[in-house]
């Protein structure tokens, strides 16, 4: 008996089109209830997950690798996809969306990427350090992580942003585990991508925050040349988070995509 469990997810809305939501390695699904909102009243059905090892979606005792998160979020849109999906992944989302798109296969019609530059080995070497050194180095000191990455996700938001979607983000990504953020940051700098991007064939959304130190805009928009077709959208005003600090842009930008996905997919 096949006795796989699928991550855990909160389903929304119902339409023949599905966006499944990825969330990033400091998140849940809970920082997408606004975004989950928003696309239910447009119309679009949603799928937002927890990641294996975070929520309550246990971490597998082999760790994490960008690979098996392709891999689940796959089996999630097989078990639980309509007769149209997107797959929108933020972040480690938006690195692990490229892939799932490629294991789902024609059961995917849709890629939107968000504040991620696809892959870590497109990072410079010093974004690659600092990168490292502000994430992991203070936990390895026994820093408590709550402490710890309070002002890497601080640093994470454009100078001003507020509100209760901000703080809403903060808090998901502030009470997160350890052991799980470790993890997923080992999958993040273990991963390369490039190749998997190169192979999307289906139309695909790049979102930016214009003042993002992490999914840098510039990087984000020379993925057009990597990406076949691909549009790319900077969002002003915003840093890593832009669905929380700029939504009124955010979501104009995603459900643009949406509504002028083809519609011969849902036939």
């Amino acid at each position: 008996m096949n006795r796989y469990r699928l991550p855990d997810h909160a389903v929304s809305g119902d339409s023949d089109t599905t966006v499944f939501l990825l969330h990033g390695a400091y998140g849940s699904k809970d920082y997408f209830r606004d975004l989950t909102a928003t696309l239910v009243q447009a119309g679009y059905r949603v799928v937002a997950w927890d990641a294996p090892g975070y929520g309550l979606s246990p971490l597998p005792a082999s760790g994490l690798s960008i690979e098996r998160l392709a891999e689940a979020a796959a089996r999630l849109i097989e078990h639980t996809g309509g007769r149209r999906n997107v797959v929108m992944g933020h972040s480690m989302g938006g690195i692990t969306a490229p892939l799932v798109t490629r294991l789902a296969g024609d059961r995917v019609h849709g890629l939107v990427i968000s504040a991620t530059l696809g892959s870590f080995a497109r990072k410079s070497a010093e974004d690659k350090v600092t990168f490292l050194k502000e994430r992991i180095e203070p936990l390895k000191r026994g820093v408590p992580f709550r402490t710890a990455a309070e002002a890497v996700v601080r640093s994470m938001f454009a100078p001003g942003s507020a509100g209760p979607l901000v703080d809403q983000v903060r808090e998901v990504a502030l009470s997160m585990s350890a052991d799980t953020f470790c993890a997923a940051i080992e999958a993040i700098v273990n991963y390369d991508g490039l190749q998997t991007m190169r192979e999307v064939s289906v139309p695909a959304l790049l979102i930016a925050g214009a003042q993002d130190k992490v999914g840098r805009p510039d990087g984000m928009r020379e993925l057009t040349a990597v990406i076949p077709g691909a549009r790319f959208v900077c969002i002003e005003g915003a840093g890593h988070y832009s669905f929380a600090e700029q939504p009124g842009a955010f979501n104009a930008a995603l459900l643009s995509f949406l509504d002028g996905l083809p519609q011969r997919a849902a036939a």
